[in-house]
């Protein structure tokens, strides 16, 4: 999959996709680091072992450098940023039985808000799938020639 770019200083200053969320019972916020162990074994279970690095590096980072979603008192999604690389976005995931409610969408301008009030000019989101996804919710372009681009010869099962 293609790394793609998006333009941080072209993201408007909107945050009502948190409301929108809230109006559905989700809540999108920082996790606290008593919440590491459980997010990362969440992850663990759910997606590629992959993840749980990435989560623990962007949970290492002062200040927490990931969102995470909640509906009913369980996690249902997480994103993440400066996790494989400075400036990059990922990892980000939302359970199936949860999509489809703009959480993804949430997760992801979370995630970028936070990149632009840092200072960040741009993101790269590392080996984006869906593209179209990417596309719409934040004007994300393909970045050419970028496969594998940051994962060549990567450790991994």
């Amino acid at each position: 999959m293609t790394d793609m770019l998006v333009k941080l200083y072209d993201l408007p200053h909107d945050f009502t996709f948190v409301a929108q969320q809230a109006a559905q019972g989700i809540t999108i916020r920082k996790p606290i680091g008593p919440e590491k162990g459980l997010i990362m074994d969440w992850a663990g279970e759910n997606w590629q072992d992959a993840w749980r690095s990435e989560i623990d590096m962007a949970m290492s980072n002062r200040p927490i450098s990931c969102f995470i979603a909640i509906q009913d008192e369980k996690l249902i999604g997480i994103a993440c940023y400066d996790a494989t690389a400075l400036g990059f976005f990922g990892t980000m995931g939302v359970l199936a039985p949860n999509r489809g409610q703009g959480t993804g969408k949430a997760l992801l301008l979370a995630c970028l808000q936070d990149m632009k009030l840092k200072g960040y000019g741009y993101a790269i989101i590392g080996s984006a799938g869906p593209v179209e996804f990417y596309q719409k919710a934040a004007g994300a372009v393909p970045i050419a020639d970028s496969i594998p681009g940051m994962w060549r010869g990567w450790l991994h099962r």
